[in-house]
C-alpha cells in the first residue's frame, strides 16, 4: 500500500478533495494511505506561529524551517523503513508530467511539502527535500492545490485504483500523444453521427483510426509532443535494428 503524507499549514484546503471519487475509493480499498499533517501542530510557542519575515527585507512571509523538519521526520520516525520521496511544490521545480507520474507511482511513500506565503526557508530545500516539482509556469497562493494535482495524478495509476487500469493506460501523454476522441450513445444527436468505422467492429481499423486522430489533434495542438514522439519513435526503430 503507497502512503502519501501530506505537510500544510493550511489542512482544510486539501481534506475534502481526498474524500471524493477515486481518491476516497483508493483509500477505502487500502490501497493508498493519505494523512494530512497541520503544520502548526509542529511549532513550539503558543501563537503556533510557522511564518516570518525573511532576512535581507522584502515583501512577504516564508515558512520557518523547524515546525517543517519536526513534521518531516516525525513522518519519518513511523515510516523508516519504506522507499519514499519528499517533494516540495514550487513554481522552481521539475515540470509535472505524465512521464513522472508513472515514476511517482512507482515508489511506497510520497511526502509533499506545501509551500505558503514567499516559500519555505532554503534549508529545507537544501537538507530535507529530495525532489522539487512545478504544475507549470504561473503562481498559486500556496502548495496545497498543486500537491492535489500530482496526488491525483499520481494514485489513479496504482493498480487495482480504477476498475479499467487501461483506460489509465490509454489516457493522454501515455503514449507520447494527446487521446483520440471519444463517442457514446446516442449513435446520432442533432445530426451528428458517431463515426461509422467506431460502429464496424472492426477492431484493426478502429484502432488505425485512433492512432490516426491521435496523430492529428497532436500535430493540431502540440506541435511539441509530436515532435517529441516522432523522435523517440526512430531512436527506437535505430536501436531495433542493431
Amino acid at each position: 500500500m503507497m502512503q502519501i503524507d501530506i505537510v500544510t499549514a493550511f489542512p482544510k484546503l486539501v481534506a475534502s478533495p481526498l474524500e471524493e471519487s477515486m481518491l476516497k475509493r483508493a483509500q477505502q480499498k487500502n490501497l493508498v494511505h493519505i494523512r494530512v499533517h497541520d503544520l502548526r501542530d509542529y511549532t513550539n510557542d503558543k501563537h503556533r506561529q510557522v511564518d516570518d519575515y525573511p532576512y535581507g527585507g522584502g515583501a512577504g512571509m516564508v515558512l520557518k524551517p523547524e515546525p517543517i523538519f519536526r513534521c518531516v521526520e516525525a513522518i519519518i520516525e513511523k515510516y523508516p523503513s519504506k522507499r519514499r520521496k519528499i517533494i516540495y511544490l514550487t513554481p522552481q521545480g521539475k515540470l509535472f508530467n505524465q512521464k513522472l507520474a508513472n515514476e511517482l507511482s512507482q515508489w511506497e511513500h510520497l511526502i509533499f511539502i506545501c509551500g505558503h506565503y514567499k516559500g519555505v526557508d532554503e534549508r529545507v530545500i537544501e537538507h530535507l527535500v529530495t525532489d522539487e516539482i512545478s504544475i507549470g509556469d504561473y503562481v498559486l497562493t500556496g502548495g496545497e492545490l498543486p500537491a492535489l494535482v500530482v496526488i491525483d495524478a499520481v494514485v489513479r495509476l496504482i493498480p487495482g485504483v480504477l476498475s479499467d487500469l487501461e483506460s489509465a493506460l490509454t489516457d493522454s501523454f501515455q503514449s507520447g500523444l494527446l487521446d483520440y476522441p471519444y463517442y457514446t450513445r446516442p449513435e446520432e444527436f442533432r445530426g451528428w453521427r458517431v463515426p461509422e468505422v467506431l460502429l464496424s467492429g472492426n477492431h484493426q481499423k478502429i484502432a488505425e483510426w485512433r492512432k490516426a486522430k491521435a496523430l492529428e489533434r497532436t500535430r493540431q495542438r502540440r506541435r511539441d509532443l509530436l515532435e517529441s514522439y516522432l523522435s523517440n519513435n526512430k531512436q527506437i526503430k535505430s536501436d531495433g535494428g542493431r
